[in-house]
């Protein structure tokens, strides 16, 4: 079968990927088109567009991008029309994805949606829509049947995939040794986009000088040169004792000591590796103003909202301070404070249900369109 997917961001990729892992194992006539990155391509495939140059991010951010979100939108449909796919997958990336579930359903299109939008988080009412113009819809988060039911709308719990992605990676013994670390670990996890990188670093970078016993190490985004992330050290206007990597997320969270993330899947990234921290969120101001009067859910981290309770502090806009900052990484890093976040990950862990997401996904829809 043709499969034809729709990725606008790196957490997308990594679950892509292995959801076109197992439906190549479930499918092996399997043929994939899509938009999305690295890893997709890795697995197989055709390439259209790469996601980094679909990243717009905050309201402003697309209003000044809007002539090419619009042809983004035409080409994209003129694709799937030329590939004649037998189903569109899309994952996550709900504002984009969302408009083109509409679209494919109107031409007779089989649609599937695989991380479920978030839509219980702002603007409940497009649930309306989802149930109107997807098919299947495969849910990751242990809270999202409950709401997606009151909308009368079918769903398939699968658990997270990131529960495999943690449990099989092969962490690099000689990490340390090899980036010449002797110090304990702080990562800075500071987002995957530019507009974000840019505003969080500009508050955190301050923080590195309040702990000269540690050493603090970026998580370089993979569609992010390095030379970006450079250009916002060197305009601190001295040189910080910061180490930059990139493709090693994982191997920095498990040495790592504490770490202070944007919102976002690395959130529920770090709660798997174990790592106590604070989440950061800054954006545009007239988008956060925006996007505040919309927003129903208490907070912003899918680790608080997993557990119920502000299980981690969340800085966001206006709170997120460097003093605020490095008050919360002083408490992260005693032993009280620590067992009390492990504790609360533990909880979550379960809560995301039993490995195999991908796979359990990739028998369902092969089973759907057969």
């Amino acid at each position: 079968m043709k499969y034809y997917l729709i990725v606008g961001e790196a957490s997308g990729d990594l679950h892509a990927s292995n959801l076109m892992k197992a439906l190549q194992q479930e499918d092996p006539q399997a043929d994939f088109r899509f938009w999305g990155g690295d890893m997709m391509a890795a697995v197989g495939g055709q390439l259209v567009k790469h996601y980094r140059e679909l990243a717009f991010m905050g309201i402003v951010e697309v209003l000044r991008n809007v002539r090419t979100i619009k042809q983004n939108f035409r080409s994209c449909k003129e694709d799937i029309l030329t590939y004649q796919a037998d189903v569109l997958i899309l994952i996550d990336y709900s504002g984009f994805n969302l408009r083109m579930a509409k679209w494919a359903k109107q031409q007779g299109l089989k649609v599937f949606y695989y991380i479920a939008p978030q839509v219980w988080a702002s603007r409940s009412d497009r649930a309306k829509d989802i149930k109107l113009y997807v098919d299947q819809l495969f849910a990751t988060l242990p809270f999202e049947p409950a709401f997606y039911e009151q909308y009368g709308m079918p769903i398939n719990f699968v658990g997270h995939p990131l529960l495999d992605v943690v449990d099989q990676y092969s962490f690099d013994p000689s990490f340390l040794t090899r980036h010449h670390i002797h110090q304990p670990i702080i990562a800075l996890l500071p987002g995957s986009r530019k507009q974000e990188i840019n505003k969080v670093l500009e508050v955190l970078l301050p923080v590195v000088e309040s702990f000269r016993n540690y050493q603090f190490v970026i998580a370089a985004a993979p569609a992010i040169p390095l030379s970006f992330y450079q250009d916002i050290i060197a305009r601190r206007g001295h040189k910080l004792p910061i180490k930059l990597i990139s493709d090693s997320t994982y191997d920095i969270l498990k040495h790592a000591k504490a770490a202070i993330v944007t919102s976002g899947t690395a959130t529920l990234e770090a709660a798997l590796l174990d790592v106590p921290q604070v989440v950061c969120y800054k954006g545009n101001w007239l988008s956060y103003q925006i996007a505040k009067r919309f927003i129903k859910v208490p907070y912003i981290s899918l680790v608080n909202l997993i557990a119920e309770e502000e299980l981690v502090k969340e800085l966001i806009q206006y709170d997120l301070t460097t003093a605020h900052v490095r008050q919360e990484l002083e408490l992260l890093l005693t032993a009280k404070k620590a067992s009390i976040i492990k504790e609360g990950y533990r909880a979550i862990r379960v809560a995301l249900g039993e490995k195999g997401a991908s796979e359990r996904t990739a028998q369902l829809m092969v089973r759907h369109l057969r």
